[in-house]
């Protein structure tokens, strides 16, 4: 007997809390009908053209995405605008859709701590606490040996997927590094944590020039991280994925799980100087 979806969204809310969700986020279900079957399951992060037609194609009951498609107010889902092509994509080819946002990078093994764990980052603990021990957006902890900055960010392109934009840094390419704050997805809005500003490098997305600008002054005057490291916010997330799957299969073991591996980060080149 295949699970039913309400089955499915429970395992999900079980496995990522929606009390964990920052209080402007909107994750949960979007799309479906909670009394239809459910067998097969495919992961990505994003619901665009081609993740909807990937699951759809394959026969999926349900596409499980990290950012969720209605985040911002939709005053229309009329099918001359993309949100609503796909929602009645999804719609036709009876294949629901569920979010798991923020509540998904607060809890013990959320995005940033996959991150964290493929760095081998020990004493971890989270950047943000969000009133619970052990969940915070971002992630603390100490290499398991020291390291250069330069050799770090090699580290990181050999973890996360290629993309277009690679790994951005900030600060000296010989410069010491041991202590590392992180957040997958766009951080800004941490640089001036104090677990943050205290460590020898902030690695996360999205990085605008003022904020990492005024960091960098910061640091010259004993206030901020020294180092900053930029990548790709979809490839710092999609990581998560196969932790997702794992704990899927573990909390459903009928369930069919797969992992999208098509590139959503929207930048396809780059041209140096």
């Amino acid at each position: 007997m295949p699970y039913s979806l309400a089955d499915v969204n429970d395992a999900i809310e079980s496995l990522w809390p929606m009390g964990g969700a920052s209080p402007w986020d909107a994750p949960g279900l979007l799309v479906g009908d909670p009394r239809a079957a459910v067998s097969s399951v495919h992961l990505a992060v994003d619901a665009v053209m081609n993740t909807v037609a990937e699951a759809t194609e394959a026969g999926a009951d349900l596409l499980i995405v990290h950012h969720p498609l209605l985040l911002r107010g939709v005053t229309s889902v009329a099918e001359d605008r993309y949100k609503g092509a796909l929602i009645a994509t999804l719609i036709r080819a009876n294949c629901a859709l569920v979010a798991a946002h923020t509540n998904a990078d607060v809890v013990e093994q959320g995005t940033s701590a996959v991150l964290a764990d493929l760095l081998g980052l020990r004493d971890q603990r989270p950047i943000e606490e969000q009133g619970q021990p052990g969940q915070g957006i971002g992630r603390v902890g100490v290499l398991p040996a020291p390291t250069t900055l330069g050799r770090l960010a090699a580290e990181l392109a050999r973890i996360l997927p290629a993309t277009a934009t690679g790994v951005r840094v900030s600060g000296d390419y010989e410069g010491s590094v041991s202590t590392v704050a992180l957040c997958g997805g766009a951080g800004d809005s941490l640089l001036a944590a104090p677990a943050v500003t205290s460590a020898d490098v902030y690695i996360t997305s999205d990085l605008r020039h003022h904020p990492a600008s005024e960091a960098r002054e910061a640091a010259l005057h004993g206030n901020g991280t020294p180092y900053l490291i930029d990548v790709s916010h979809w490839a710092s997330e999609w990581l998560w994925l196969d932790a997702a799957a794992a704990a899927l299969r573990s909390a459903l073991p009928e369930l069919t799980v797969t992992v999208s591996e098509l590139r959503t980060d929207p930048w396809d080149f780059v041209v140096t100087q």
